[in-house]
């Protein structure tokens, strides 16, 4: 895993840190590198889970990047929203009630 400049992951939540292997390990089966390019720094949303320590964006995987954005929504389950953003994957834990 690896960690662009200024990123800091010691503030994720348990459930979402809980999920960077995971994410990582389908990383690693598609041969990609696993980047980490944003938390809670940066500019997000209003009301974005960025903010409360809940999600997190990876860099985009150089191929397969279907497969690899289906394979991490299977891997998390239904307590994890995966997105594909225009340069980005974003993931967050938002369990569903």
């Amino acid at each position: 895993m690896l960690l662009k400049a200024g990123v800091d992951i010691s503030r994720l939540n348990r459930e979402i840190r809980r999920s960077l292997s995971m994410v990582e390990a389908v990383y690693d089966e598609y041969i990609q590198e696993f980047v980490i390019t944003s938390t809670f720094e940066g500019n997000h949303g209003a009301g974005s889970l960025h903010y409360s320590n809940d999600a997190y964006d990876v860099r985009l995987p150089f191929k397969e990047i279907k497969e690899v954005l289906n394979a991490i929504k299977e891997t998390l389950g239904n307590s994890y929203d995966v997105v594909f953003e225009r340069d980005h994957i974003h993931v967050e834990y938002d369990p569903k009630k």
